[in-house]
């Protein structure tokens, strides 16, 4: 199954973040999208390019719904023609799989 038509699993605190391998597996199916580390977090951040802020506003707001639908939330930031997007899971203190299923999500939504 491609982790677009993945699901979010509830995360219960002591589930283990995805090890480095795992992470390293599942990379190249969201190739636009950066591994980076906040505060010692993994995360994975891809910022979208679009033509104005009513674009990036509409953009944002589908994300919204299906991060709420998959109640699986992410940071956005939304800037005029720019949209800034960081997934993680915060009980896991790092990436889960659900971090990539929403990633490739966001990317089709973009799509």
């Amino acid at each position: 199954m491609s982790l677009v038509d993945g699901k979010c699993i509830p995360c219960r605190k002591g589930d283990p973040a995805l090890t480095d391998a795992e992470v390293t597996e599942l990379l190249p199916q969201i190739p636009e999208w950066e591994l980076i580390e906040v505060d010692g977090i993994k995360r994975l951040q891809r910022i979208f390019k679009l033509k104005n802020y009513v674009e990036a506003v509409a953009f944002t707001n589908k994300i919204a719904m299906t991060a709420e639908k998959e109640d699986h939330h992410p940071l956005i930031v939304l800037e005029w023609g720019r949209v800034t997007v960081q997934w993680w899971t915060h009980v896991v203190k790092g990436l889960h799989k659900n971090d990539f299923v929403m990633a490739a999500k966001t990317d089709d939504i973009f799509e």
